[in-house]
């Protein structure tokens, strides 16, 4: 377990000093920037261990790894993300711990979130997922609605029992105009934001940039980045 620390504590303090770095680049604050890490596939007493060592915000982004974990982390001062797509069936679930729930992308989801979270009183703060990969009012391969959605599904997260509008999450995509373009994918999810707080003028939050390109991210004014494998390592395949 020391060693993993040792591991942890010095991956972190390189994903911090990268952040830093980035934000002197843009001209703006380090406190700009909360740095999320993805905890997903890695065991409860690294989240425990991160906790120790400073980290606020974690993610997850499947519900039945994530439902035990959390469970096992209930003591810990921390912030819980869901970042993955989420199916309705899993709802109920993913409320019960998560904080945020970073990937809503369609008005089913968001009836049934609502649902949960009166249910479970509850208020759970959402973040319309944008695919730069879709069309105008189509959907991502990796989930996300079209620019051409996120007005109307920001009107129904913010009329909606239970939820929080925060604001807009996106994954830099693999196909289409900003294939290979992070940053440029990240200006443009920033141009969405500034239009969509003159309606919503709390739901700030901008997540977007990765372990590989959290510097893109930063420089196009992201305020939430999310890192996973530069922080707990790449995961040995299984099998």
């Amino acid at each position: 377990m020391t060693d993993r620390r040792s591991e942890l504590a010095a991956n972190l303090a390189q994903v911090e000093e990268r952040i830093d770095a980035a934000c002197a680049a843009a001209g703006r604050k380090r406190e700009e920037v909360t740095l999320i890490v993805v905890t997903k596939t890695y065991p409860a007493s690294d989240v425990r261990i991160l906790s120790e060592l400073g980290v606020r915000h974690v993610a997850e982004n499947r519900d039945q790894d994530a439902a035990p974990k959390a469970a096992q982390c209930t003591d810990l001062p921390l912030t819980w993300h869901f970042v993955g797509q989420l199916q309705t069936n899993k709802v109920r679930s993913v409320v019960g711990y998560a904080d945020l729930v970073q990937s809503v992308d369609r008005p089913k989801l968001v009836t049934a979130l609502s649902a949960a979270a009166v249910r479970a009183e509850r208020e759970i703060g959402c973040l319309i997922q944008v695919a730069l990969d879709a069309d105008e009012h189509g959907r991502g391969e990796r989930g996300g609605v079209g620019a051409g959605g996120i007005e109307e599904l920001a009107a129904s997260v913010a009329a909606a029992p239970g939820l929080r509008l925060d604001g807009l999450m996106t994954v830099a995509p693999l196909t289409g105009p900003y294939a290979g373009r992070q940053q440029a994918a990240f200006e443009r999810l920033r141009e969405f934001s500034t239009l969509m707080r003159a309606t919503h003028p709390a739901a700030n939050m901008v997540s977007a940039g990765m372990s590989a390109d959290l510097e893109q991210a930063v420089a196009a004014g992201a305020t939430h980045v999310r890192v996973g494998t530069a922080v707990l390592g790449v995961r040995p395949g299984l099998g």
